[in-house]
């Protein structure tokens, strides 16, 4: 862990406020409570937030810089997102309080970040507060000098000192003396803080490369990795560790990796299968899932799935859904193709913006009700039973109240309510598996099952009579390549078996991706944007945002065989390459190098919440690379591991999802070639045999047509020059391995048999 200084270093935690840094408007200080600041000319639903606070905030530019280094003030840095509960809590107390606001315009230049927009800033600034305080978070606050370098920082502070902890006020009142009386101790902590991450980075990149061999350290690492989650595993209640529980979905991916290289049928297949099976299915009986609306909540407080942090984010939606596909994939168990179609209902119905592509998120917090200021966090999602009564015939509530949990009094217990937001609430959570409760109420589980669902969606409708929580509707690059690659995946899963949902799932994938070209697109220069509201935003792309999207539209081409997503992919993987790739390390920057406001050019190295772009490129580019006999990019993905490997050797469970990529890297090249008429009845049996069951990684093709596009493939895979339809023109699919291609497959059986 670094360390880095601390205010009380030179004795400024416990200051008071003393004469000339008053938190009050009689300083000179205009407090323009009323009046919009420079954020109201924003088009982030963030920023729009604080539009109206009496802080003179203003956006991360050059204006603001430039300001603080004219009137040599230093720069407070907040950053969050709209959907953020403890960033509405720390405006509620600091950012809209007149005398807070005071200090701040006296003796600071404050900067308002959107991290959704700027997840480059927020890397930068968050890799500072992790290594200072040894956690992060939301909302990040950062103190910083006129060129940009931080000297302390920390997430959320409450308005007043408490429980020994100094609140906002006296944090402010301290930097501002400090900075009058010891700015050079300041500068120079700044200075050493940049130096000290550099030194840090440098130091984790130079072990890049110290076990010569992939294959044996790959294996090592994969090993490490199953055993990590084994042993953190929670028998219980699904997932891994103790509370707070988040949904991280690379950690799923990667057991079903290793439960297909192992065998599913082999102990640890079984046993890592059964892992994620549990998680899954906790999940989606517990609070964390919206019973009534469809969709996951952000995370759990507790170790059960019980009590969650309402916002519903549009990454968890998708890389949720994958998951899910994948166990159904994995056990055939239909419960996981539901909670797959449930998710993706809940998206297209409320997160899908009308040119098709995907709003970002729902905030946790909505008002209590219909024009009253009050919120709370939950509001929208939670229940009395009165509630529940008064909405539902009495045979049909008492369904509901007995497997979920419902209960007079309230169902969460006081240790889970801190903040008293629950108070005679109910949170919906299963009890007991439907056919348990059937049997309770003395019912078949079928008519209990019709009951119910029919229930749960009165209770929808009844649900929307309340103030819905803010949705932010920006629509970001980088999260609907997710969702994009979600529904791509849906549209040839057997999990989508229902009548016209597989049609569905591929239509809404290209609706999105049309978007996305169209809006965010620069045709001219080849570059995308990072996110739309009202129109394209400012910024550029970020790595994240091609790594995503290319993924999402190679998905898409094997979800439709049609060249132009596959075409698009391989241009903006040139594009990623151009800006971002490390000619000296490998490995693929946050940021590009032309921007001279980001400090410190970081790489990610760490799968989260979502997971690094350096794990999903080096998996894209050992895609296009099979895909086209591509060296070069292959040699960029195993570069891109090497630049990685000190993290992925060490901490394995670190990065899950590279780890999957260094699957990739160590198989021998598959492709599956489909030959036909994409609109045939054996065309599509063909490719729906492709997708049945999870084995090797395959690249999975059509022969190209004569259109743009598949000229285009002709010329980018000469191999596939060969491979064509029966002379009959029946469809037909070709198993190629080691750049060699077996007798063709006619019918369903006989591919089946080809890849066992």
């Amino acid at each position: 862990m670094l360390h880095y200084g601390d205010l009380r270093v030179f004795g400024l935690i416990g200051w008071g406020g003393d004469a000339g840094l008053g938190a009050d408007c009689a300083l000179g200080v205009i407090c323009a409570i009323n009046m919009p600041n420079a954020l109201a000319a924003e088009k982030s639903p963030y920023l729009l937030q604080h539009a109206d606070n009496p802080v003179a905030w203003l956006p991360w530019g050059e204006a603001a810089f430039a300001l603080a280094r004219a009137e040599q003030k230093p720069i407070f840095l907040s950053i969050g997102y709209s959907t953020c509960h403890w960033c509405h809590v720390m405006a509620h107390e600091s950012f809209e309080n007149p005398g807070v606001a005071a200090l701040l315009n006296e003796h600071f230049v404050s900067i308002k970040v959107d991290r959704e927009e700027r997840p480059d800033v927020d890397k930068v600034y968050m890799s500072y507060v992790q290594a200072m305080t040894g956690h992060g978070g939301w909302p990040l606050s950062a103190w910083l000098s006129p060129d940009l370098k931080p000297f302390y920082g920390g997430t959320y502070f409450p308005p007043e000192d408490r429980h020994g902890r100094s609140g906002f006020p006296t944090v402010l009142r301290a930097i501002a003396k400090a900075w009058a009386d010891d700015r050079e101790k300041l500068l120079a902590e700044s200075s050493r803080v940049i130096a000290s991450l550099n030194d840090y980075h440098a130091a984790r990149r130079s072990e890049a490369g110290a076990a010569p061999d992939l294959h044996d350290a790959g294996g090592e690492a994969f090993e490490k990795g199953y055993q990590y989650f084994f042993e953190n595993f929670d028998a219980a209640h699904g997932g891994f560790g103790g509370a707070p529980k988040f949904p991280r979905a690379s950690n799923l991916n990667f057991l079903l990796r290793a439960a297909v290289i192992q065998g599913l049928e082999t102990e640890s297949g079984r046993e890592a299968v059964k892992m994620v099976a549990t998680t899954l299915q906790k999940m989606a009986g517990g609070g964390l899932h919206d019973h009534v609306g469809g969709g996951f909540h952000r995370y759990s407080v507790d170790e059960a799935w019980f009590v969650p942090h309402f916002e519903k984010m549009l990454y968890d939606q998708a890389q949720i859904a994958v998951n899910a596909l994948d166990t159904h994939l994995a056990t055939g168990d239909d419960r996981f193709a539901w909670i797959a179609r449930d998710i993706f209902t809940y998206v297209l119905r409320d997160l899908t913006a009308p040119g098709g592509a995907f709003y970002s998120a729902e905030d946790a917090d909505s008002p209590l009700a219909h024009g009253k200021p009050e919120h709370a966090e939950g509001a929208f999602y939670v229940w009395t039973q009165a509630e529940i009564e008064a909405a539902l015939a009495p045979a049909d509530a008492a369904l509901v109240c007995d497997h979920f949990g419902v209960r007079d009094g309230g169902n969460v217990p006081a240790h889970l309510d801190p903040q008293h937001e629950f108070k005679a609430k109910n949170i919906l959570m299963q009890q007991r598996p439907l056919a348990a409760t059937a049997q309770a109420l003395g019912l078949a589980p079928a008519i209990a099952a019709e009951r119910l669902a029919a229930a749960l969606e009165t209770l929808r409708a009844a649900r929307g009579k309340r103030p819905r929580p803010h949705l932010d509707d920006k629509i970001i690059t980088a999260w609907n390549g997710l969702m994009i690659s979600a529904l791509a995946r849906a549209a040839v899963s057997p999990a989508a078996c229902l009548a016209g949902v597989r049609e569905d799932y591929r239509a809404a994938a290209v609706r999105a991706a049309e978007f996305i070209g169209r809006e965010l697109h620069d045709g001219t220069r080849g570059v995308l944007y990072r996110n739309y509201r009202d129109g394209r935003g400012a910024n550029e792309a970020f790595a994240e945002d091609y790594a995503y999207l290319i993924a999402g539209l190679i998905d898409l081409y094997e979800a439709t065989f049609d060249a132009r997503w596959l075409r698009r992919a391989e241009g903006l993987q040139q594009v990623m390459d151009a800006l971002f790739w490390d000619a000296e390390h490998g490995g693929y920057f946050n940021s590009r190098a032309d921007d001279d406001s980001i400090v410190l050019r970081l790489k990610e190295d760490y799968d989260g919440a979502e997971p690094s772009p350096n794990s999903v490129a080096a998996a894209n580019l050992l895609r296009l690379a099979v895909l086209f006999h591509d060296e070069a990019a292959r040699g960029r993905a195993l570069g891109t591991i090497e630049a990685l490997r000190s993290q992925w050797s060490k901490a394995p469970h670190a990065l899950p999802e590279l780890l999957c990529a260094v699957e990739r890297a160590l198989e021998s090249p598959r492709q599956l070639v489909l030959a036909g008429d994409p609109r045939s009845a054996d065309f599509r049996a063909l490719a729906a045999e492709a997708c049945a069951k999870p084995g090797p990684r395959r690249a999975v093709l059509a022969a190209p047509g004569d259109d743009e596009h598949g000229c285009w493939l002709k010329l980018r895979a000469p191999w596939l020059a060969d491979i064509k339809p029966a002379p009959d023109g029946a469809a037909r699919a070709f198993v190629c391995e080691h750049f060699t291609c077996r007798a063709p497959a006619t019918t369903a059986g006989e591919l089946r048999a080809l890849l066992g």
